[in-house]
């Protein structure tokens, strides 16, 4: 039998990592090759025509699983009865900026779009916000948003766990699809801590353990954290623009993974709501491992953390705690 459509919201759409992820989603790369969508794309009043635009697109290329497109700038309208929302669009840091300005901006930008959210998505919406910064962000919104179940909203650190799994099976000339189970602890910022003390790679002789495949601890607690914490700028400096296809790329494995379950044996790294676990200070929007199943997700437990760990884990947690009070202290 036919499924019902889901609307899926995508705010920020007429930007770069809309651009690349909405096709992706009427694709079925987000919810599965026989769910149909209807897209709801909301952005801000000068994008308008450009919104058009992509809309205008995805009509063009007749995606089987399309069922509908919204495309609007009115943010009532484009969290009407949606069950996901990914969360793009926020302002970002410009020239000369200070972090309390740009964290004043996005307060402003999330408190309103959780309040949409608040009345008019649907009871059970789950949400995943990418706009930097991303735990902060999520956190006002969960603040705003009070209806709204804490274990349905997080923030990216997808793309970061993917650029672990990268960079980890470029070391040891592996396909990506045979390591998994690294880590991304804490905020999608240069302070998150990239963690490969668990990840295994699938061998002809069994999963073996990173750290023993790669047989160098330093490059693990030098130079593979820097990448995966510098990718993002790499990638700026390369492209001359911020990480489009990768993020949009991430957001749909958070969210099919989220929906659809993960493999056996596998854990994914979420930005989720602290409860204390790991040491973490509870209320935090802090990245862990995390299992996923029947639409629920669930930290992994019980993992044994060394001394180098337990210091970067919390330093990242240091960092997030500060952000927190520098955006509680926009809202007054």
């Amino acid at each position: 039998m036919a499924k019902n459509p889901l609307k899926v919201l995508v705010t920020g759409a007429a930007g770069q990592i809309g651009y690349a992820l909405v096709p992706m989603i009427a694709r079925g790369a987000m919810l599965g090759p026989d769910q149909p969508v209807i897209i709801h794309m909301l952005d801000i009043s000068p994008a308008a025509e450009a919104l058009n635009g992509v809309k205008m697109e995805l009509v063009d290329a007749s995606f089987p699983l399309l069922k509908g497109v919204v495309a609007t700038t009115d943010v009532v309208e484009a969290c009407n009865g949606v069950n996901i929302a990914v969360m793009v669009g926020g302002f970002p840091r410009k020239e000369g900026m200070e972090r309390k300005d740009v964290m004043s901006k996005n307060v402003s930008i999330y408190k309103a779009q959780a309040s949409a959210l608040e009345k008019h998505a649907a009871p059970d919406c789950k949400v995943l916000v990418v706009a930097n910064p991303a735990n902060t962000n999520a956190l006002i919104l969960k603040e705003f948003a009070p209806s709204i179940p804490d274990k349905n909203i997080t923030c990216l650190t997808r793309l970061d766990h993917n650029r672990a799994l990268g960079q980890i099976s470029e070391k040891l000339n592996v396909h990506v699809g045979d390591v998994k189970n690294v880590i991304i602890w804490g905020n999608h910022s240069s302070t998150q801590y990239p963690d490969a003390n668990h990840a295994t790679v699938n061998t002809v002789n069994g999963d073996k353990l990173v750290p023993d495949l790669v047989g160098d601890d330093k490059w693990l607690k030098t130079e593979f954290i820097a990448t995966v914490q510098q990718r993002g700028a790499a990638i700026i400096k390369a492209r001359k623009l911020s990480s489009a296809l990768s993020a949009a790329s991430s957001a749909c494995d958070h969210i099919r993974d989220w929906v659809l379950g993960t493999p056996k044996g596998n854990w994914v790294s979420m930005g989720v709501y602290s409860d204390g676990s790991y040491g973490i200070p509870a209320g935090l929007i802090y990245s862990f491992p995390v299992t996923c199943d029947k639409g629920e997700w669930s930290i992994v437990q019980g993992l044994k953390i060394d001394e180098f760990s337990r210091e970067k884990m919390d330093a990242t947690a240091k960092e997030l705690m500060e952000e927190k009070s520098l955006a509680y202290s926009c809202l007054n």
